[in-house]
């Protein structure tokens, strides 16, 4: 096994928000704590909720300095976001191994299986629809970050660079997205 003192980094890695989102999202759906993961809410408010984050629209803001970056992005039809989530306390920062979505119905598996925002390095990334640029704001929907989150970048979503095949995930994420879509308890 290597460790990372086998195998030290060059140089420590330093990242600068680029821009923040704006929206309507003041909490996040999960809260992660030295337990685990455990939803804010009822399972059903919360499934909700998250399905109902993916129609509303949400403002990102890129600082002014870096607004030129932003140049011919209201061409794609849809945005990659990396953000940084801004909530996650430190306990939550030191799990390795988590119930996805905080259900103990759900097996424990290492935080890298999961889109869990508890993670040592809490960046996360969606694609969103984007909806329309006015100078450094870009207006999207599909984003359930919660407001304040600081952007780390954006990226154009192109379908060839993802893969073709067929993609397999586990019987839990299947689940996972058929509540989502559906609502909970349907599945």
């Amino acid at each position: 096994m290597h460790t990372r003192k086998s195998q030290p980094y060059p140089h420590e890695i330093v990242l600068r928000p680029v821009g923040v989102i704006r929206n309507a999202i003041a909490e996040p759906f999960l809260v992660a704590g030295e337990e685990g993961l455990a939803m804010r809410g009822e399972l059903a408010t919360t499934m909700t909720q998250v399905r109902t984050s993916r129609e509303e629209l949400s403002r990102i803001i890129i600082d002014e300095e870096w607004g030129d970056v932003l140049d011919g992005i209201e061409e794609y039809s849809h945005i990659t976001v990396l953000y940084w989530a801004h909530r996650v306390p430190d306990q939550g920062r030191r799990l390795s191994r988590v119930h996805p979505m905080g259900r103990k119905d759900y097996p424990l598996v290492g935080i890298y299986s999961t889109c869990s925002p508890a993670r040592p390095n809490p960046v996360l990334m969606t694609v969103v629809s984007l909806r329309r640029r006015c100078g450094n704001v870009v207006e999207v929907a599909g984003i359930d970050a919660v407001d304040g989150s600081p952007v780390i970048d954006i990226k154009p979503y192109v379908a060839d660079f993802y893969p073709r095949e067929e993609v397999r995930i586990p019987a839990w994420m299947q689940r996972i997205q058929q509540e989502t879509r559906e609502g909970a308890g349907k599945a």
